[in-house]
């Protein structure tokens, strides 16, 4: 298969980075990454820009790192706490998911985080403290804790006595008998 040398223009999954020189089959870079405009030819002229594209991606590459860094900071420091309903039995009606953390850090934190970016396994539904990690750089990933509480809720004397229309016929005839007495 004939194969031609393409420079990047940007990251291309299972290829290569920014401004890396790849050895391509003609028909992808043709079809592809240059008409895409994720890569152009390799040409003596590309060839000498190619040193001013590293220099920007190596500034943009640390800029990026300090600011997940940073942010990566402040998410250490931050705590939530979330509220599942929960049965007598103690077992949980709902779950917390990757979009309910992501919600409440955007809401009450201010964090623009994206749902993907939260490394959960598979939504939580047990109380406690739990801890999962964010990857906010391809070399950081920060660790986020909250708290996972049972919401109670008040017995009032209504909620122990059932309601009297879901007892049957027979038994409100025969309540209403014995309060007649």
């Amino acid at each position: 298969m004939p194969t031609t040398e393409v420079i990047l223009t940007d990251n291309v999954p299972g290829l290569g980075a920014e401004a890396d020189v790849v050895k391509v089959r003609r028909g992808y870079a043709r079809n592809y990454l240059l008409p895409q405009g994720k890569a152009y030819e390799v040409t003596p002229a590309a060839l000498r820009q190619l040193d001013n594209l590293k220099k920007k991606r190596a500034e943009r590459e640390a800029r990026e790192m300090n600011e997940a860094e940073e942010l990566s900071r402040k998410i250490g420091k931050a705590r939530l706490t979330f509220t599942l309903a929960t049965g007598e039995s103690g077992k949980a009606f709902g779950s917390v998911t990757t979009q309910d953390i992501a919600n409440r850090m955007k809401n009450e934190l201010g964090l623009d985080i994206d749902r993907h970016k939260i490394q959960l396994e598979r939504p939580i539904k047990d109380t406690g403290e739990h801890e999962v990690g964010i990857k906010l750089h391809h070399d950081v990933t920060a660790q986020f804790k909250f708290i996972v509480k049972s919401a109670e809720e008040p017995k009032t004397e209504a909620a122990e006595q059932p309601e009297k229309k879901h007892r049957s016929f027979f038994r409100r005839k025969k309540e209403e008998k014995a309060e007649e007495k």
